[in-house]
């Protein structure tokens, strides 16, 4: 048998988060002129998606943790950050019960373009991190996306998905009509 058989970080759920993480960040790296519906109908379709394979992520041991690395700059979180913040305009805000914080049943002010801008950000480190394509970076890159599943990202798709489900199904709102698309993920 070939050491690729034995290596966790090639097998298939990986490889499947991987593909999931690289499409999250392609879309968003090419937003230009799409509409919030469009966003909203991607969300609402990936988000449960990442989130499942998320969830199957296997946990290993890093033999060297010094390979790992981040990469999304503070000035690129704030570029899409504030482009999806005027896509979304009155939008982009709602309120969360996050079990996260000390008073978990106090409604705390959340923005869709913040989280997923935070997950983006985790998602494009795991893909660059990965695609240094040496053993100990797809290590930590796995290891590193598996622990902010945990406590980041994980928690940020669950925030954001009962608000896009009801921006896209809201029936009172004329500026958010449901859109079929199959284009879409």
């Amino acid at each position: 048998m070939s050491n690729e058989s034995f290596d966790i970080t090639l097998k298939k759920p990986v490889l499947e988060i991987l593909t999931v993480a690289n499409e999250y960040c392609y879309y968003f790296e090419h937003l230009g002129g799409k509409s919030h519906t469009e966003i909203l109908e991607f969300i609402y379709r990936v988000g449960p998606l990442l989130y499942l394979k998320g969830s199957l992520i296997p946990d290993l041991e890093v033999e060297n943790p010094e390979a790992n690395e981040r990469f999304v700059t503070p000035e690129e979180w704030e570029t899409l950050f504030y482009s999806l913040r005027k896509i979304f305009g009155k939008y982009d805000e709602f309120w969360i019960i996050d079990p996260q914080y000390i008073n978990e049943n106090e409604p705390l002010k959340a923005s869709l373009s913040e989280n997923l801008t935070d997950i983006y950000q985790d998602m494009k480190d795991f893909v660059l991190l990965y695609q240094r394509n040496s053993y100990a970076a797809r290590q930590n890159a796995v290891k590193g996306i598996r622990k902010l599943f945990a406590n980041h990202w994980g928690y940020r798709i669950t925030n954001i998905l009962p608000k896009v489900h009801h921006l896209l199904h809201e029936e009172d709102t004329d500026s958010l009509p449901y859109m079929q698309s199959s284009d879409m993920f």
